[in-house]
């Protein structure tokens, strides 16, 4: 088994159980006791877990989520998917801002054979959209958020507040029934929220795992948006109500 399959094993059930066990992961995934333990070991030093002794435990803190180097190869053929399903919402000639994470640099890889002009607001949507013949770039100002490659801060905010855009393409870190559109990250949840104001349009990309989630700092409500951008293992209920409160849901 790769690597990056095993590693994306680990972290599931990590999250299903909260806990994992060396000897337990070695006969799942049929590798030996070693292996495991440089997976996480490795999985230790980017942040995705803190080891115990005989196996491992989740992130310390509510507030942290997993590093943007272990998300970016979690599920990367349905991000793929929903990034290509957003963007098909997307006109040629619309001024679009991008949101950061892997979805939204996914996204922003998609747009870049697009006739769009986009604020993207990330290094890694950056990078996606710098060498596009056909997009117009348009950057923001602001710190960077170390490893992550989140733009935020008030230089970014106040750009953000000083521009109107057709679209805003959201992503969320969870996206809760109850508590709305969630991020881990203070700072990143303001620049969502502010190009949630700046925007004619949001459409929301959330898979299905992230409706059982929430984190910190609400950035809006899901009936906010103007539309979702899910999976079919999202709750049947909750796409029911939001379709009810007049959002457009796309299910890829």
């Amino acid at each position: 088994m790769q690597m990056d399959v095993r590693h994306r094993e680990i972290l599931d059930e990590l999250r299903r159980s909260g806990r994992v066990q060396v000897d337990d992961l070695a006969a799942h995934l049929g590798t030996s006791s070693m292996t495991i333990r440089r997976d996480l070991e490795h999985l230790a030093g980017v942040g995705a877990l803190r080891r115990v002794r005989g196996g491992a435990v989740g992130p310390a803190l509510h507030g942290e989520g997993l590093p943007f180097s272990v998300r970016a190869v979690d599920d990367q053929d349905l991000k793929a998917r929903l990034a290509a399903a957003a963007v098909a919402h997307i006109v040629d000639g619309e001024a679009v801002a991008v949101d950061s994470g892997t979805t939204g640099a996914a996204a922003a890889a998609e747009l870049a054979g697009r006739r769009v002009t986009a604020m993207p607001l990330s290094l890694q949507g950056i990078a996606a959209l710098s060498s596009s013949q056909t997009v117009s770039l348009v950057l923001s100002g602001g710190t960077v958020r170390g490893a992550e490659g989140t733009i935020v801060g008030p230089i970014a905010e106040r750009t953000i507040a000083s521009l109107r855009f057709d679209t805003a393409i959201l992503t969320c870190c969870a996206a809760d029934p109850a508590a709305g559109v969630t991020a881990f990250d203070l700072g990143d949840a303001a620049i969502k929220q502010a190009i949630v104001a700046a925007a004619s349009r949001v459409v929301l990309i959330a898979e299905g795992a992230k409706f059982a989630l929430r984190s910190m700092a609400v950035v809006c409500a899901l009936e906010d948006v103007d539309v979702l951008v899910t999976d079919a293992s999202a709750p049947s209920a909750v796409l029911d109500r939001l379709r009810a409160a007049g959002v457009e849901v796309t299910v890829v």
